[in-house]
Formats: structure tokens, C-alpha cells, sequence
């Protein structure tokens, strides 16, 4: 499982014009599912985007998690992080995981956030999403639950 996070003041999903998810300072997590992935990826993703301390404290360092500022986090499917671009000029998705096992493991992340207390605000599953946000810092950070960079 593959997510890309990004520390932003603010952040927000459309589909067909319509706001159906929004955050204000916190976290937009887009995640991929790959084949072969588990419920144990979800809730090791879960739990480090819970967890990572990469909002400044007092002194400006980044020592303090989303759940530590009690930021809103904001979560879109995202299967093109397991496009391979290795050849020619257009992406194969074949590491993707199938669209009914990945939808029920991005289920399994996005509860497991909730269930930290956080406003959890989401994208829509296989729908073609407009994203928008401010990324503060910048910070973005790649994480797999499969390897480490």
C-alpha cells in the first residue's frame, strides 16, 4: 500500500463541481492499493499518518502529529501510485490491486482513522476527483507499507 501525504492549511475533493470532502489544517493522504496488499498495510499506514511528527511546535521544529494538533485529515483513492513507467510512455496499473479489494482496504484505512477522534473527510471511490490544496511547509512525504525510501 502506497500514500502520498501532504501537510496542508487546507484541502478539498470535488466531483462533477461538487465539494464532497474538505479540511482545514491537517493531512491529505492519497492512497494506492497494490496486489497483495492486507488489512496489516492499512492499519500500519493508519497508524504512521497518525502518528508521523511533521507539524511544527512552539519552537518551529516538526515534532508534533495530526493527532497531537488535532488536525483533519482528508483521504482520496488514489490507484495511479502503482502506475509503472518503467516502459514506453504510458503507465500499466497491472500492480494495482482490483477495484473491489481496493476499495475494501482503503475502507479499512480510512476507518482506522477515524477512529483516532480526527475529522476524517474522503473522496469518492473510482470517481473522477478535482483536488485541490494549500500545502503548508511544503511537506509531502511517500510512504509503503512495503518497503522504505
Amino acid at each position: 500500500m502506497r500514500a502520498v501525504i501532504q501537510r496542508v492549511a487546507e484541502a478539498a475533493v470535488r466531483v462533477d463541481g461538487e465539494v464532497v470532502g474538505q479540511v482545514g489544517p491537517g493531512l491529505l493522504v492519497l492512497l494506492g492499493v497494490g496486489q497483495g496488499d492486507e488489512e496489516s498495510d492499512a492499519d500500519y499506514l493508519a497508524e504512521k499518518v497518525l502518528h508521523l511528527r511533521i507539524f511544527p511546535d512552539e519552537a518551529g521544529q516538526m515534532n508534533l502529529s495530526v493527532l497531537d494538533t488535532r488536525g483533519e485529515l482528508l483521504a482520496v483513492s488514489q490507484f495511479t501510485l502503482y502506475g509503472d513507467t518503467r516502459r514506453g510512455r504510458r503507465p500499466g496499473y497491472s500492480s494495482a490491486a482490483a477495484p473491489a479489494e481496493a476499495n475494501r482496504l482503503y475502507r479499512r484505512f480510512v476507518e482506522r482513522l477515524k477512529e483516532s477522534g480526527l475529522r476524517v473527510e474522503e473522496g469518492v471511490f473510482r470517481a473522477m476527483m478535482d483536488v485541490s490544496l494549500v500545502n503548508r511547509g511544503p511537506v509531502t512525504l511517500l510512504l509503503d507499507s512495503r518497503k522504505t525510501f
